[in-house]
């Protein structure tokens, strides 16, 4: 197949830790061709979506693990398979981008389908789910967030279209900071906020479980890092291994369907004890982590869903 990733540059990822050199990789060990471009490089020209791809090969060797052809511009609709990978932020520019891979979803499959990423943002999509979610609310009326921790007490409130763990604060009881918060984030951005009720499990980790078209493959525990609330790998958090609870099966039973029928063939899920708290479509990580801990090649499960979804 002839593929093509839309994602930041992968001269500078992880090579040991990115999910998307990980896809790459399993994909050309398949033998299929690979090509990259950024957002910035895509372009709608009188009714064609085009971008500016370079071919590249791989090779796991930090420092020298890409190699580059030459740039040429090509319709999307040559394409296979383009992946949506690029890191949010959620902004105006990703939604941008999804629009206009829209306009080729009919001719080539885009992973995961753009028109539901876009109408699936992480910190909504759980919203559809209210029995598996912490107590929530989604707000700029400072009194509405203020009634909300009176009768909560203890609180998470982060950003709405944040990521990596960015701006997340946690409001006990006796903090005082609330109004302060809400100036700040509100000063800075026209979205709402969310509140969450704070769960104590979270320092026994928050577990990321991967689903492949709607089935659980496995999960990664993170473990905050001594001190800290959030445990995103970004900050510090650590990855163990972990084993699926009868819990986790109910809450993966309850979304999966939903997952499969929206083409996201992708997702990362994030579960704090018994609640459910994200479902991640944009650019779920974790897929390495897991491969190391539970021997699996969850990268060639994840294509043998594309393969089969291109026959259908």
């Amino acid at each position: 197949m002839k593929i093509a990733f839309q994602m930041d540059p992968i001269e500078c990822v992880d090579i040991d830790a990115d999910s998307t050199f990980r896809l790459a990789e399993e994909a050309q060990n398949r033998g299929h061709d690979l090509y990259i471009y950024t957002p910035d490089d895509l372009t709608f020209n009188r009714g064609k979506v085009a971008a500016d791809v370079r071919p590249i090969s791989l090779k796991r060797k930090i420092g020298d693990h890409v190699k580059f052809g030459d740039s040429e511009k090509i319709e999307l609709s040559e394409f296979d398979v383009i992946w949506l990978r690029q890191d949010p932020p959620f902004d105006m520019g990703y939604i941008t981008n999804t629009h206009l891979l829209d306009l080729v979803a009919q001719e080539t499959l885009i992973v995961n389908n753009p028109f539901w990423v876009r109408n699936l943002p992480e910190k909504l999509l759980v919203l559809e789910f209210p029995d598996l979610i912490p107590a929530t609310v989604i707000s700029r009326d400072l009194e509405e967030i203020k009634k909300f921790k009176g009768e909560v007490r203890d609180i998470i409130v982060k950003p709405l279209y944040g990521n990596g763990g960015a701006g997340i604060f946690r409001l006990t009881d006796d903090d005082k900071n609330l109004a302060s918060l809400h100036e700040l984030f509100t000063s800075m951005s026209s979205e709402p906020l969310i509140a969450q009720a704070f769960l104590p499990d979270v320092k026994n980790g928050d577990k990321r479980i991967i689903l492949v078209d709607g089935e659980p493959v496995g999960a990664i525990n993170r473990v905050p890092k001594e001190g800290e609330t959030r445990s995103n790998m970004h900050v510090g958090g650590t990855a163990e291994p972990a084993s699926l609870s009868q819990r986790d099966r109910e809450i993966c039973r309850a979304i999966g369907p939903t997952l499969k029928n929206k083409g996201q063939i992708f997702v990362g899920i994030d579960v704090i004890g018994d609640k459910l708290t994200e479902i991640n479509v944009t650019s779920p990580t974790g897929i390495q982590e897991l491969e190391r801990f539970d021997k699996l090649n969850i990268a060639a499960l994840i294509w043998q869903a594309v393969e089969k979804k291109l026959k259908n």
